[in-house]
């Protein structure tokens, strides 16, 4: 638990400030400033020069009142905000759409908490086992605690765009962009789970900003030009190797088949040496690359 000794002076939260609806104000504003010209006029008329001066400047400071009165007005649009502040101390933000009024003396900082997206520029970093690769992600986000925004960094877009590009970095670090062993994850092969990842880790990264983390996406994930070569080698080997694999399997059940049929059938008696001759004419058949060419023998399998 965070005591006050604990709490920075800086960490602040977003509450609601103080405002009013800002037609009633509007009118008052505008009434004072006609009655004052009014007044102003009414003694430039007077003869005596008491009264005169008097309501002179009754009509000025009733004027001047009601500017800096109307100062205080507001206009607050849908997905904006304003962040209030009173002589450098934050006092709250206000949301609600439409004229507001507020303290005149106080400053207003205009924020936006409309949904905005980023996206990285194309990255070049070595993935898990070294191997250099290119990727680039785009972030969805928004603004939810517009006192963080404006108090805790500098300048909050510039620190999402920076964190943003160092979460994309230290993610692609942390895994391969194939994974060589079974079961791991991979950035290609495991595109959901490592984008969730690189959610939270972004999430926790700008947590500080008062940013809330919407989605993001990898938009760009290649080896680099220089590997592209080599590894799409590699991978066609890989392809090749899982197809021959899965035509093994697939020749072994239909020989077994085939053999089994013969048996239940009792079409043939084959010796060993027959099923193994058999056997091996039907997975060159089965497994080969180009089409069988028959060969009749006219004679016995003995001779």
């Amino acid at each position: 638990m965070t005591t006050p000794v604990d709490r920075q002076p800086s960490d602040v939260r977003e509450f609601t400030a103080r405002s009013v609806g800002g037609g009633l104000a509007l009118l008052l504003g505008l009434v004072g400033i006609v009655a004052g010209a009014g007044l102003i006029a009414l003694g430039a008329a007077s003869a005596q020069a008491g009264t005169k001066g008097s309501l002179i400047t009754l009509g000025i400071l009733l004027v001047l009142a009601s500017v800096i009165a109307m100062s205080g007005l507001n206009t607050v649009a849908p997905g904006q905000a304003r962040v209030v502040q009173l002589f450098g101390r934050y006092r709250g933000t206000i949301r609600s759409d439409g004229l507001r009024w507020v303290n005149p003396l106080t400053s207003r900082e205009k924020i936006s908490t409309r949904v905005r997206n980023h996206e990285t520029a194309v990255l070049k970093v070595n993935d898990a086992y070294g191997n250099p690769i290119e990727l680039a992600a785009v972030v969805v986000w928004r603004v939810r605690d517009t006192a963080r925004a404006v108090f805790e960094v500098e300048d909050f877009t510039e620190f999402v765009e920076t964190q943003t590009e160092t979460a994309v970095r230290h993610i692609a670090i942390e895994y391969p962009y194939d994974a060589h062993e079974e079961g791991g994850l991979s950035l290609r092969g495991n595109a959901e789970e490592i984008t969730e990842k690189l959610a939270l880790e972004l999430a926790s990264r700008v947590e500080t900003a008062g940013v809330q983390i919407i989605e993001s996406r990898f938009t760009h994930l290649a080896y680099a030009p220089e590997i592209a070569s080599a590894m799409l080698q590699r991978q066609q080997a890989g392809a090749v190797v899982a197809a021959r694999k899965q035509i093994v399997e697939g020749a072994v059940g239909m020989v077994e088949l085939a053999l089994t049929r013969l048996a239940e059938e009792d079409i043939v008696d084959l010796d060993p040496e027959r099923k193994a001759s058999m056997v091996s004419n039907l997975m060159v058949v089965l497994c080969g690359d180009r089409a069988a060419q028959p060969v009749i023998n006219t004679g016995t399998l003995y001779q």
